[in-house]
């Protein structure tokens, strides 16, 4: 896909975000979120980049996939892990490579980043799809399952 332009996520990039992660969090869980608390998430991530940050691909200027990273202390690698959070791509532009090339600029950020040591994501034990992407690009399963108490 050669016209995808990959770039840093802005204020004006909130509402389609906002719109992605509300659609991901259907698709992949079944769960309605609260628009105008993903809205806030969202604000909050890209004023604070201390948090993380959100790179969206582009065709034409229209956003069709975004990727969000957060950073995780790691004092067993004296490093950050990047975990690799809402990702999302279009329907209409889905197989065409967007989620890959997302991962390879995020992939890259990292790599020229002193003190990041690795990259991580969640994926659901269903998803053979999303989990061959991943294995495709050199990710390994870890021996952990991710286990959460919501407040």
């Amino acid at each position: 896909m050669t016209d995808l332009v990959i770039r840093d996520a802005t204020p004006d990039d909130v509402p389609t975000i906002v719109d992605f992660n509300l659609r991901l969090a259907e698709e992949t869980e079944e769960t309605v979120l609260d628009a105008r608390i993903v809205q806030d998430g969202v604000r909050t991530l890209l004023s604070e980049s201390v948090r993380g940050r959100y790179d969206v691909a582009c065709v034409d200027g229209a956003v069709v996939g975004q990727i969000m990273h957060t950073r995780e202390w790691s004092d067993w690698r004296n490093g950050d892990i990047w975990w690799i959070q809402s990702v999302y791509v279009h329907p209409d532009h889905r197989r065409r490579g967007v989620f890959r090339r997302l991962y390879e600029h995020v992939r890259q950020q990292a790599d020229a980043e002193p003190g990041v040591v690795g990259l991580r994501l969640y994926v659901e034990n269903v998803n053979e799809s999303a989990q061959t992407t991943y294995r495709r690009l050199g990710m390994t399963a870890t021996g952990y399952r991710v286990m959460q108490e919501l407040l």
